[in-house]
Parts: structure tokens; C-alpha cells; sequence
């Protein structure tokens, strides 16, 4: 699932005069009217994304705003609708009678966007010597650890394009990662990962920022960059060199230019595409109203996808460790609380996602209780054992007595040490909905005299927070649609995990961590992870992520809240848009036309 919403989020605020100017000079300065001149001579859209992305290196990109959907195809694509794999890069594959064995067999004739051949020496360079490089901290690489051993797969070349990756035991997600992962150029980037920087590791680590000549980053999918504005815009165009044709032998894509605006604010992004300078856009709650009013006159039309495939969630931290310099992540006194399994409770069942719904969402949400996509079939009813935290303040402060919390005379909630109990809750800003949240949060938790302070950063500053200094109370976050296999979110819930952020462990190349520790119910999910992914019985891997969803349901690493549902305008010019929520608008770009 590739393009805007690649396995697709981390996904608001300004006072209406100063929003009014700050638009103004906004349009002025990245105004996308000229790029419409050009419609006329070459087929293109123009799209907006929230973000900047954070490095044009695929196998180093942990976020959201990536450009890599239209640089790279996998091996193997996933069809939305039915969710089976299809022929990508490998124009075939054979899977051995034990499991253990895949033999991919690459399309002839494929080609870089350089012109270069792509070959099997791409993809066992891909793997062997970038994700499987303990020496660079790929995220991709926590899915493909296998087993409680946490062995790799091998992969070696058969010939010119064939393929073998070999695994010691069954492992159920293997087809779906080794055809879902970016292929790289070899020819560019082996020389820079045998290369050591005076850091000592890899200079690939630092290869392919985005101060890098956008015209230099090589890809093998449907369009090459062209252009990189920072805070402004992206420009891709089509790939020479993409190997899909139509029926009658045709090049794809049809659409000749990406314009990817970077605007980050949902509302100046809905003036911008109520002003004809867009031609698609996420709609935001907020906005929902006022453009299905003007759908008809404006000629679009808004899809709905139902309930987003992603989750939106608080999470405390509860890490316990100290960094390199010897100074607790968390305060100590904080770190307490936050560790109190009854005190997450109380929390959950403090928040009124009812009215959030209502409030900050318009109505346009789903409440949710699972970090599991709710129409797949690894999903855990309530009524098998998913914790449900229904609005009951009362309860909430029952719970936070029973932990030993108890209130003065002005309903402040202190510890049992008498403590105020007062955190920071952080979030990003780019999606007003998340400071509508947020707010909420802050007023809810009030109520049961616990003191929020809110602390609301740009997109790249939060994640700096999270994953660097990870200095951080509570926050308020999401990720993008995991897909169909519970694997795919291993990199979050196994220990070693790149993105375990509730309690992150020292990662390769990172200073420290002094005294970090690990839960026994954390350790039970990820020996859960190992085993549903060993399990090639669906029935039984089924059972096996219900019992890991009964337990972070009760101890709640993650605090669900409500999920919107997928709603994308895109305009009535384009043709070819087959929508549905796991793929979204463009999850077939190569086959859409402009009609006009």
C-alpha cells in the first residue's frame, strides 16, 4: 500500500484573523496556480501532505510524509479489495512444500530510473547488505527477525533474476514482507554501506538526505524526482524507465507530474483546495460539512473508505531507564504513576470519547479499542475478551484510590507521597483535530483533579522528542493502516522493537540506555509476536493475536481513542478511481487518466 498513505499515519490550530493572514502569505508564497498553466501540456496532479519528508534514504524513513510511494515499487503489491498479493517488480513466485523457501522471479528488461539494469544482484544487495546490516538501524528489520532467536532470512542469487530467501523455521508474514520491501539501487549505494564514516558506521547512514539533488536519487517505480523546495513542494515526474505498460503496449503512468505541496495545516490545505489549487484532499472533520455542500458545483466527489485503517491513541511513557549523562527519561516521581497499570485504567475510563466524537471528529469517527484493524479477521470482539473503557469518571477515581492516589480539599489528585499529579501531554500540530483532542484531554482529566499541560510542536520537533531525546510524559499520536497481518506492527510491540516507544529500548548506533527494564506482560506479547508469526494455521494465529490484544487491553500501553473515518475528495477529472479505505484514492496512480 504505497503513495500518500503508504502502510499508510501520524497524523490542527490558528485563531480565525491570524489564520486569515498567515493563509495569505501562505498562497503567496508556495501558490500552486502556476503549475495549473502547464495542466494544459502535460497531464498531472497536484496534492498536498502535511509534512516535510525527513530523508530521501527509504530504508532509513520512520515517518509518515515519505516520497518513496512514487519513487519505488516492491516485488509484490497488494490488492486492496481483495488483499492478495499480485505481480510487481517479480512477474512470479514459488513457495517450497515446507515454507520455507521463496523463489522470486524478477520481470525482464526491468530497469533504474538511471537506465541501469536491475537485477538479483539489487535485491541480495537490498537485503543482505542494507536491511539485514546490523550496523544500520533499519526499521524493516524488527519484521524480519524470526523466531525467539531473532535469525534473519538468507538470500542469495539463483541468476540474473531469480531470487532464493530461506528461513530455518516456518514464518507466516514471509511472502507479504520480502514482497512488500523497497528494492535499491546497488549500483549507487554498495559502495557507500561497505564505506565506514569517522563516526564508525556505514556512510550510508548519512547518504541521501534530503540536502540531496532530488536528481540524483535513483528509484525503480513509476516517477523520479524532479525538484525538492523545502517548507514548499516536491515535483516528480514520470519515469522513463517504469516498466508498466497498458494493453496496448502504452508506457504508464499516464499522469505525467506529481506536484506534492507541502502545506501543514489542514485548514489552509482546505482553503487551498477549495480555491481550485488541489485536486485531492484528506478531509478533515472540520471541513466535511462545508465541501459536501459544494460537491456538485465544485466538481469532486468525497469517498468514504469507513473507519480509517490507522489508530489514534495517548500513550505514557514508561520507560525507566536513565540516558547517557546519567538523568532519568521520566521524572521519577512521574514514572510511577505512569507504570501503574490501575492508573492507565483510570485514565481510559476518564476520557469521554463519545464527546470527542461529537466534538472534535463532527461525528465522523469510530470509537476504537484495538490496535488491530476492526474489518480484518485478527480483530478481537469485546465479547471474546477485549477490554472496553467506557466514559466513568467514577470509576476512574475508584481506581486511582484502590492504587493508593488520594485528594486534598480542592479535588487535586496527589500521590501517595503528596505529590500533585501533573503531567505534559504532546502532540503535533499540523491536524487541528489533534488539538481539538487534545483540549478535550486536558478538560476531562480535570475533572478527575489530575493537571494536563499541553505542550503542541511541529511534526519533525515531536518526533525528535519521541524517539531522540525521548524525554516525554504522555503523547498524543497515531500510526498509519498496519494492512492485513498483525506482523506488520512488530516493529512496535517486540521489546528490540524501532518504534516500542512506551518503552524504547537503546537502538544501534544510539548513546546508552542505564537501568532499562522490561515488563513481564510486555515480554508475553512479544513471545505472542514469535509465535503467531511461526504459526502457518490461520485459526490458531488467530487465537494467538486475540490472547496479545486481551492483554494491551488490560494493561493499555495504548489509551485508544476515536479513529476518523477515511474521507478523500478528488476531483471528477480523474478517471480509473477505484477507493476503498486500505488503498485510498491512488493506490493505482499508474492507470489513472485526466480528463480534462
Amino acid at each position: 500500500m504505497k503513495f500518500f498513505n503508504k502502510n499508510s499515519s501520524i497524523k490542527r490550530f490558528w485563531l480565525p484573523i491570524i489564520l486569515a493572514v498567515v493563509t495569505a502569505l501562505t498562497v503567496a508564497a508556495c501558490n500552486p496556480a502556476r503549475f495549473k498553466v502547464k495542466a494544459a501540456q502535460v497531464p498531472q496532479l497536484i496534492t498536498a501532505v502535511l509534512g516535510e519528508p525527513s530523508t530521501f534514504n527509504s530504508a532509513l524513513n520512520e515517518t509518515l510524509y515519505s516520497v518513496f510511494g512514487f519513487l519505488y515499487d516492491s516485488l509484490m503489491v497488494t490488492n486492496p479489495f481483495t488483499t492478495k498479493l499480485e505481480p510487481g517488480l517479480a512477474e512470479s513466485w514459488e513457495i517450497s512444500e515446507d515454507q520455507k523457501q521463496i523463489v522470486i522471479t524478477l520481470r525482464e528488461g526491468l530497469k533504474w530510473s538511471d537506465g541501469k539494469p536491475m537485477t538479483a544482484d539489487d535485491v541480495v544487495f537490498t537485503y543482505n547488505d542494507v536491511y539485514l546490516n546490523p550496523k544500520i538501524p533499519t526499521p524493516t528489520k524488527d519484521a524480519l527477525k524470526i523466531g525467539e532467536k531473532e535469525t534473519l532470512p538468507k538470500v542469495e542469487k539463483l541468476d540474473t533474476r531469480r531470487v532464493k530467501f530461506t528461513v530455518q523455521e516456518p514464518f507466516s508474514p514471509f511472502l507479504r514482507l520480502v514482497g512488500a520491501i523497497d528494492i535499491l539501487p546497488a549500483h549507487i549505494l554498495q559502495e557507500a554501506v561497505r564505506t565506514t564514516g569517522s563516526d564508525g558506521n556505514p556512510k550510508f547512514i548519512s547518504m541521501w538526505g534530503t540536502g540531496t539533488k532530488p536528481t540524483e536519487i535513483v528509484g525503480n517505480g513509476a516517477y523520479v524526482m524532479e525538484s525538492y523546495v523545502p517548507s514548499q513542494r516536491v515535483i516528480f515526474r514520470r519515469n522513463p524507465y517504469y516498466w508498466r505498460k497498458d494493453a496496448q503496449g502504452n508506457p504508464q503512468p499516464y499522469i505525467e507530474r506529481i506536484v506534492w505541496q507541502i502545506i501543514e495545516s489542514t485548514d489552509n490545505q482546505l482553503i487551498s483546495f477549495r480555491s481550485g489549487q488541489l485536486d485531492d484532499l484528506e478531509v478533515a472533520p472540520e471541513g466535511f460539512s462545508l465541501l459536501k455542500r459544494e460537491e456538485k458545483r465544485a466538481k469532486f466527489k468525497i469517498y468514504n473508505g469507513g473507519p480509517d485503517t490507522g489508530t489514534t491513541f495517548i500513550s505514557f511513557n514508561l520507560n525507566k531507564a536513565k540516558n547517557a549523562q546519567g538523568k532519568f527519561l521520566v521524572d521519577s516521581i512521574k514514572s510511577k504513576w505512569f507504570n501503574k497499570k490501575e492508573f492507565r485504567q483510570a485514565i481510559a475510563y476518564a476520557l469521554d470519547r463519545e464527546t470527542m466524537k461529537t466534538n472534535a471528529f463532527r461525528g465522523l469517527g469510530e470509537l476504537q479499542n484495538s490496535f488491530v484493524y476492526v474489518k480484518t479477521p485478527y480483530f478481537l470482539p469485546p465479547e471474546k475478551g477485549l477490554r472496553v473503557y467506557n466514559y466513568d469518571p467514577e470509576k476512574a477515581k475508584q481506581l486511582l484510590l484502590q492504587a493508593g492516589f488520594k485528594y486534598n480539599a480542592q479535588n487535586q489528585l496527589l500521590d501517595a507521597d503528596g505529590n500533585r499529579v501533573r503531567f505534559t501531554l504532546l502532540t503535533n500540530s499540523e491536524r487541528k483535530v489533534r488539538g481539538d483532542m487534545a483540549a478535550q484531554i486536558q478538560q476531562d482529566l480535570d475533572k478527575i483533579g489530575i493537571q494536563v499541560d499541553l505542550q503542541i510542536m511541529s511534526f519533525n520537533a515531536y518526533i525528535e522528542k519521541l524517539k531522540v531525546t525521548q524525554n516525554w510524559d504522555c503523547y498524543l499520536g497515531g500510526f498509519g493502516g498496519g494492512g492485513i497481518d498483525p506482523h506488520s506492527a512488530s516493529n512496535i510491540w517486540r521489546i528490540a522493537g524501532a518504534s516500542h516507544a512506551f518503552n524504547q529500548g537503546p537502538q544501534p548506533g544510539d548513546p546508552p540506555l542505564i537501568g532499562w527494564e522490561v515488563s513481564d506482560w510486555e515480554k508475553e506479547i512479544d513471545r505472542l509476536y514469535i509465535k503467531g508469526a511461526q504459526e502457518l494455521d490461520e485459526n490458531k494465529r488467530k487465537e494467538i493475536y486475540y490472547e496479545y490484544q486481551r492483554i494491551a487491553s488490560e494493561q493499555l500501553p495504548f489509551i485508544h481513542l476515536v479513529e476518523r473515518l477515511n474521507l478523500q475528495a478528488v476531483r471528477d477529472r480523474f478517471t480509473g478511481i477505484k477507493y476503498n479505505a486500505l488503498g485510498g484514492p491512488f493506490w493505482n496512480l499508474y492507470e489513472l487518466k485526466v480528463t480534462n
